[in-house]
């Protein structure tokens, strides 16, 4: 939560505007805060529950609580999994390339655009607040706090440095086509819409990273649809996921077919790697 100094600055300020706007910021940093302390003290229920075979009558006391009061904390409290995006805000990229048509205009795919709100979508039913911002075919940093990545190596320097920290898996050009590669084996995964016969459909790479006390999900489909995939999978598969990955660096590959631009089914094709 915010520290007295900090409102002793932000009181002082004398420029309205930079007061205003960082006013705001700690306003939507410690609403997540208070959600994700929500989750902690739902968390610490159930262990309660479970490790110490307490009933709830005996907890709620301990915890300062009426049983009734707890009882309707826990309906409302946020899920488990939802720290695998991180405490929020959630800061969100895309990438935007740059292609001509009666112009040079930098443009987001379609499937990227579609992933972003699904994306978005997710972040939002576990309380999590989603701001959205474009990825230059350049950047090489990432912004501040909790960031979801949608971005493959080729589409700006950033996506080619989190592959880099990944120890379990990598995507590797080869023989005209990419693959995400195992680190441990060798073996590769292709997109069966780069076989001799091609299907509809498409793989992605997932990572997680723990970086400076703060989350970074990164999302790389070997085509754009793979990332709606990789979307598609973690919407239907978050609570499953987190419980065997738990609150560690991992990653996976998934796979998704496809009709049209519609995703028709993810699943699970390698991993997850726990690091």
């Amino acid at each position: 939560m915010s520290t007295p100094r900090e409102f002793d600055e932000l009181r002082a300020d004398p420029d309205h505007l930079r007061r205003g706007r960082r006013a705001t910021e700690l306003i939507e940093k410690n609403g997540q805060r208070s959600i994700e302390l929500a989750r902690i003290r739902s968390d610490a229920v159930q262990g309660a529950r479970r490790d110490l075979l307490m009933k709830d009558t005996e907890i709620a006391p301990a915890m300062k609580l009426s049983p009734s009061r707890m009882s309707r904390l826990m309906k409302n409290a946020p899920p488990r999994e939802r720290i695998f995006f991180g405490d929020g805000p959630v800061r969100l990229g895309v990438p935007y390339r740059y292609q001509t048509l009666d112009r040079e205009r930098p443009v987001i795919a379609a499937e990227d655009a579609e992933a972003a709100e699904t994306l978005t979508e997710l972040l939002g039913s576990m309380s999590l607040l989603a701001k959205r911002y474009q990825i230059e075919p350049d950047r090489e940093n990432l912004p501040d706090g909790d960031v979801v990545l949608v971005c493959g190596p080729k589409s700006a320097p950033v996506g080619n440095t989190l592959l880099q920290d990944d120890p379990a898996l990598d995507m590797v050009e080869h023989g005209g086509r990419w693959w995400i590669e195992e680190t441990a084996t060798g073996a590769r995964h292709g997109s069966p819409a780069d076989e001799p016969s091609p299907e509809q459909g498409d793989i992605a790479y997932v990572g997680r990273h723990i970086r400076d006390g703060r989350i970074v999900v990164h999302i790389a489909g070997i085509h754009t649809v793979g990332s709606l995939g990789a979307a598609h999978y973690l919407a239907a598969n978050l609570p499953s996921l987190f419980a065997e990955t738990g609150d560690t660096s991992c990653s996976l590959v998934v796979g998704c077919t496809v009709a049209g631009r519609e995703i028709t089914g993810s699943t699970l094709v390698a991993g997850p790697f726990v690091w």
